[in-house]
C-alpha cells in the first residue's frame, strides 16, 4: 500500500495487464471480462471514490445501474409503475457495450466535469492496459488492450461499471433535457446498458432518437434482441424479470406483472440439477447440501420479488424431487415410493437442513417489512 501511494503521488504508477476471463452465455456467445490485479483494484477504487460523487450529482432519476443506494429492483420497480398507462415498450440491446465504449468520447465526457489531469491520465492508463489470456499450455500471453486500443473498457474492473454508466448517461440527459418524457409521452429506464422506453403514445419517434443518439456516441442497437412490445399481448424481460400487463381474476381490472424469466428459472433449475447429480454422491452430503443452500439462498435474495410466487413454487417441487432423489442414489435406494416415505419433504428440511425456497410474493414480503 505505501509502494502504491508514493507511485501515485509521484507519477510513476503503470497498471498491470489485466486477467481475460471467458464466461458462456446462454446463446453460446462469451461473455469477456478483463480482471485487474488487486493493485490495480486498490487503485481504481480510489479514485473512484473521488469521482463518483461528482457524477453522482449529474445522473438522472431514471438511471439505476451501478449507483449508490440504487438497486436493480428499483428500476423494475420503476418499469413496473410505469406500465399503468405506458404499455408499449422499446426494448433496446446495445451490441457489445463494454467492448465498444469509444475511448477518446469517454474521456471527453470525463472531462467535462473533471479537471485534474492526473486523474484522467489513470483512467487513460487503465484503458490503454493491456490484456493477457493464458494459451492451451498455461502460459500467458498479450491478447488485446494497449495504447493502440481505442475503445472498449475492460468488464471486470472496479471503475468500470461507472465509466460505462456515466457515457449512457449522455442519453438520459437528452431524454431530461428537451422533455421527452412529457413531448413524446415516452418514459426512459435505465440500468447500465440495459434501456427500456415505456411509450403512451407511439414508438416511432422515441425509437428514432435513441437510434440516433447511440449512432452519435458510437454504439450499436443489436436489431436481433431490440424489439417493440405490447405489453398487453406479451412481456418483456428486464433485468432478470418478465414484465407484462396482466388482468386480476378476481377484480377484472389490469395490473403491472413482474416475475422472474423463464429463461432465469431454468438456470437455477439446471443448477441445482447439476449440483445433485450421481457423481456429486461422492461428496459429503453436507458439502452437497451447503453448496444447494447457497445457489437456492442467492437467486433467491434477487428473484424474490414481484408476482414470484407461483415461480418460487415450482422451484421449491424441483428443488425437492433433486434433494430426495440424489438421497436415494447416495443410499441405493431404488423404489421411488420408497423414497418418498424414507425422505419426506418435512425431513429433507428438518433433519437435512434444505433451505425452504419461500412461496409468497416479494410484495407480501414488502408490506411485512413496513
Amino acid at each position: 500500500m505505501a509502494e502504491l501511494k508514493e507511485a501515485l503521488r509521484s507519477k510513476t504508477y503503470a497498471p498491470s495487464p489485466v486477467k481475460r476471463v471467458r464466461i458462456p452465455k446462454g446463446d453460446g456467445s462469451e461473455r469477456l471480462l478483463g480482471i485487474p490485479t488487486i493493485r490495480n483494484r486498490v487503485a481504481q477504487m480510489a479514485v473512484k471514490l473521488v469521482i463518483e460523487p461528482i457524477f453522482e450529482a449529474d445522473f438522472c432519476d431514471t438511471s439505476y445501474g451501478f449507483r449508490p443506494k440504487r438497486s436493480a429492483h428499483d428500476a423494475v420497480d420503476d418499469a413496473s409503475y410505469a406500465l399503468c398507462g405506458y404499455t408499449t415498450v422499446i426494448d433496446a440491446d446495445v451490441s457489445k457495450y463494454f467492448d465498444t465504449i469509444p475511448h477518446a468520447k469517454l474521456l471527453a465526457v470525463l472531462a467535462e466535469r473533471i479537471a485534474d489531469r492526473s486523474i484522467l491520465h489513470l483512467i487513460w492508463m487503465w484503458l490503454k492496459a493491456p490484456v493477457r489470456e493464458e494459451d492451451e499450455e498455461g502460459r500467458g500471453r498479450n491478447r488485446g488492450g494497449g495504447k493502440r486500443n481505442t475503445q472498449g473498457t475492460p468488464q471486470g474492473g472496479v471503475i468500470s461499471p461507472l465509466l460505462a454508466n456515466l457515457y449512457l448517461h449522455i442519453l438520459d440527459r437528452i431524454w431530461q433535457r428537451r422533455q421527452l418524457q412529457r413531448k413524446l409521452q415516452a418514459r426512459l429506464v435505465r440500468y447500465a446498458d440495459d434501456c427500456i422506453v415505456l411509450c403512451r403514445r407511439g414508438t416511432e419517434q422515441p425509437m428514432l432518437i435513441v437510434r440516433h443518439v447511440m449512432e452519435r456516441l458510437g454504439l450499436t442497437l443489436n436489431d436481433t434482441k431490440t424489439r417493440i412490445v405490447d405489453t398487453r399481448q406479451e412481456s418483456f424481460t428486464f433485468l432478470g424479470f418478465e414484465l407484462r400487463v396482466g388482468r386480476s381474476k378476481r377484480t377484472g381490472k389490469t395490473y403491472p406483472h413482474v416475475q422472474p424469466s423463464k429463461k432465469s428459472l431454468q438456470r437455477i433449475k439446471d443448477r441445482i440439477t447439476e449440483l445433485t447429480q450421481r457423481r456429486k454422491t461422492r461428496l459429503p452430503l453436507p458439502v452437497v447440501m451447503g453448496n444447494v443452500n447457497e445457489a437456492l439462498r442467492g437467486w433467491v435474495g434477487y428473484f424474490h420479488h414481484g408476482n414470484c410466487a407461483q415461480t418460487l413454487l415450482h422451484l421449491r417441487g424441483h428443488v425437492e424431487q433433486r434433494m430426495r432423489t440424489h438421497l436415494c442414489k447416495r443410499h441405493k435406494v431404488r423404489s421411488r415410493g420408497a423414497g418418498y416415505r424414507m425422505y419426506p419433504n418435512r425431513s429433507l428440511y428438518e433433519k437435512y437442513g434444505l433451505y425452504k425456497v419461500p412461496t409468497t410474493a416479494g410484495w407480501t414480503q414488502a408490506h411485512a417489512l413496513r
